[in-house]
């Protein structure tokens, strides 16, 4: 597909989200949608994977904890630049799950070059990273060739959120933000607009949606309007 489809969702509590986010995999293993970028700011939580250690959750205190299909121990809140995509890994481009995470890995690494924050892979762990700091996390999953969750990208949160967890079981492994590298706030909308050209670029798009506006596809938009239940 040459069509991709996004949507700022604004801030949105961590289990709507996940609801909109298996709508529209549904809709999508169905060929009833065009691939979509949804960009989300949540409110505090911490998600803890099925196969994490709940021991990585040092003192969750006020904030909820979500078990979810992916990672270990993050956490997602304001300040915070989430990105879900929902796209079909049948596409010739998107063939494999590994590709597909590079390529994911790629868009954040080119919109923090953006910034002027230089920044790369460290495998085997996911995220990006400066030096021993993570400024990037990565956790993905695929039902039937098609992906949800995604990136969460630390723009501007208050870090101190971090200390509460070990984030993705890493105990020697920093947090930190643009905010932090950079020294003054960002704008969440400029990260998100340039985060938005490189998925297009990268992953090939030729045309990009956004999906309040989108008319041709019902589906998509009903999908999209779960949001007021």
């Amino acid at each position: 597909m040459s069509t991709l489809l996004f949507k700022d969702l604004g801030t949105l509590e961590f289990p709507a989200a996940l609801h909109l986010q298996e709508r529209l995999v549904d809709l999508k293993q169905r060929k009833l949608a065009e691939d979509i970028l949804l960009f989300v700011e949540h409110p505090h939580v911490y998600t803890l994977g099925r196969g994490g250690n709940a021991l990585n959750v040092l003192s969750a205190q006020e904030v909820p904890v979500h078990r979810t299909s992916r990672g270990d121990v993050t956490y997602h809140g304001p300040g915070q630049l989430v990105v879900y995509p929902i796209i079909d890994l049948r596409s010739k481009l998107r063939k494999d799950v590994h590709r597909y995470v590079r390529n994911l890995e790629q868009c954040a690494i080119q919109t923090l070059a953006d910034f002027g924050i230089a920044t790369t892979r460290r495998p085997p762990y996911t995220g990006i990273w400066i030096d021993n700091r993570k400024i990037a996390a990565i956790g993905v999953a695929v039902r039937r060739c098609i992906t949800f969750h995604g990136i969460a990208l630390n723009v501007n949160p208050d870090l101190s959120y971090f200390q509460r967890i070990i984030p993705c079981g890493l105990f020697w492994a920093e947090v930190t933000s643009m905010q932090k590298e950079i020294g003054v706030e960002q704008s969440l909308g400029d990260v998100r607009e340039r985060f938005l050209q490189h998925f297009a670029e990268i992953f090939d798009y030729h045309d990009i949606v956004e999906g309040a506006e989108q008319s041709g596809d019902l589906n998509v938009l009903n999908g999209l309007n779960v949001l007021n239940y």
